[in-house]
């Protein structure tokens, strides 16, 4: 049975695919059709998911066994790979992503991070010496033993459903935690393959990996509070994230947070005018704009903002929108009809507010695509410009010089990330240090490797993912003292 399959679509609970007692629909945003029928989870099974999970971190060595867990995660991409052209398909039909991205960001590169991790964990350090040191005339051996850090909740939103998992469930497995994953209720069938590849293709101990989906909130409520539950990794929107860091004070566990953000493109005055308008332009585009790092703010000089403005129009223009299927498609639909009318609601606030529609701001049916939208002469301050919109909408903000520039470009709550393009290199990194965000770009340069931390400053975050800082987002510190043995004397020594 091919892993998509709805009939085939099973929540994963202490080892067992099952059904729940009440379903929900997955559709197709590129055409609004149904694509099948779906477990929805309720707070029992997540409670049954999380018991599980205890039960499997406290009663199997899945925690000390580091050559099982080594074993289990190249298992893992084994199968990941030989089951990939399947999960393309299904990205495709569910999360609307276009055919060539599926061969980028939303499926191929998000691949190579769970091998990343099986070799990350086959030679880090657990154990740290930190030597001998004297106290009340005693030899002290210190040392630092890095431990997991137990049952992990990880939340996904639709967006980027197979590289979101994994970019979780990987360094939280290679750590020795155990793991509930709840999917967003957009792209379910995406999450409950990769549970069923789970069950049937690798040695991961029943309860270590337990896949949920569910329409309702309080499934995603309970895991955030659940006593049991030590870790909680969300990605998703800035507002949720600051009820989940409430919620889970109630049991000081520790939390994860990939949010929102308004990423600023910088456009200095010696900048290539035609490279930085067609980044601009296809950038925004990027899987309809619904992606956390996009560059939705263009800062350009403002003697250069109206011929700036001109030729992303034009190439706006040029962006092919239309059947993800379509290998030709570079820009598929938003996920749904609630997405794209909030992203139509931004762009006629924005109007009413000044700011100039050049060109997009349509929909096109059927399904729910949004036509590639440029605004000009946007307000720093206003909405369009302090808001993540989730779509494929760029503002353009004039600016007076480079201090301006900086200062646009931080006045904004979140710091996810951002770039910088100019002929002075060392002008544009003099830039990018002075501007609050956890990554950055210049002149073209990719930051989004599985080897280099990916996270955000003030309101887009807390922690990282990927690289080493991904791995231990995932364990706890352990600091011991022990008395060191007395030296033996020199006569019984001989």
């Amino acid at each position: 049975m091919p892993i998509g399959d709805d009939a085939g679509a099973r929540l994963l609970i202490d080892g067992r695919l099952a059904a729940s007692g009440r379903t929900f629909t997955s559709s197709d945003p590129a055409t609004g059709e149904v694509l099948g029928e779906v477990p929805d989870a309720t707070v029992a099974d997540a409670e049954r998911a999380v018991a599980a999970a205890r039960r499997a971190f406290e009663e199997t060595d899945w925690a000390t066994d580091r050559a099982l867990r080594v074993r289990c995660l190249e298992q893992f991409h084994r199968t990941l790979v030989e089951h990939q052209e399947e999960l393309r398909e299904l990205l495709i039909a569910e999360a609307g992503a276009p055919r060539m991205l599926t061969h980028a960001a939303q499926l191929d590169e998000p691949l190579d991070l769970v091998r990343y991790y099986a070799d990350l964990l086959r030679e880090y350090p657990f154990t740290e010496d930190l030597g001998e040191a004297e106290y009340l005339g005693q030899q002290h051996r210190r040392w630092v033993e890095k431990e997991a850090a137990g049952v992990v909740a990880a939340i996904t939103p639709y967006n980027f459903p197979v590289q979101l998992a994994l970019v979780k469930l990987a360094p939280a497995l290679a750590a020795g935690c155990t793991v509930v994953l709840k999917g967003a209720p957009d792209t379910p069938l995406v999450t409950l393959a990769l549970g069923r590849l789970i069950a049937e293709h690798t040695d991961v101990p029943a309860g270590v990996v337990n896949v949920l989906t569910s329409s309702a909130v309080e499934v995603g409520q309970a895991l955030t509070t659940h006593p049991e539950v030590d870790v909680v990794s969300f990605t998703g929107s800035s507002a949720t994230g600051r009820a989940i860091l409430a919620a889970a004070g109630g049991t000081i566990k520790r939390v994860r947070l990939e949010l929102g953000g308004k990423s600023a493109l910088i456009m200095l005055d010696d900048a290539d005018v035609r490279t930085v308008s067609m980044n601009a332009a296809f950038g925004i585009c990027l899987h309809a704009g619904q992606a956390c790092a996009l560059n939705s703010r263009l800062l350009v000089p403002r003697p250069l903002h109206d011929e700036v403005v001109e030729r992303v129009a034009r190439y706006l223009g040029k962006v092919a929108c239309g059947d993800p299927r379509d290998p030709k498609t570079y820009m598929g639909p938003l996920i749904s009809e609630r997405q794209r009318e909030k992203v139509d609601g931004m762009v006629r606030r924005a109007v009413d507010a000044g700011a100039k529609l050049v060109t997009g701001g349509e929909k096109v049916d059927p399904g729910f695509f949004y036509t590639p939208t440029l605004l000009s002469g946007v307000d720093a301050d206003s909405e369009i410009a302090q808001e993540e919109v989730f779509g494929p909408v760029l503002a353009v903000i004039p600016y007076d010089d480079d201090d301006d520039a900086v200062r646009i470009a931080n006045n904004s709550a979140y710091g996810l990330s951002g770039a910088v393009h100019g002929a002075d290199a060392e002008r544009c990194l003099a830039i990018a240090r002075r501007i609050r965000t956890g990554t950055f770009s210049v002149n073209g340069g990719n930051y989004f490797f599985s080897d280099t931390p990916f996270g955000g400053f003030k309101q887009s975050g807390i922690g990282r993912e990927k690289g080493v800082p991904g791995l231990e987002e995932f364990l706890e510190t352990k600091t011991f003292g022990m008395v060191a043995p007395a030296a033996e004397p020199a006569a019984s020594r001989a």
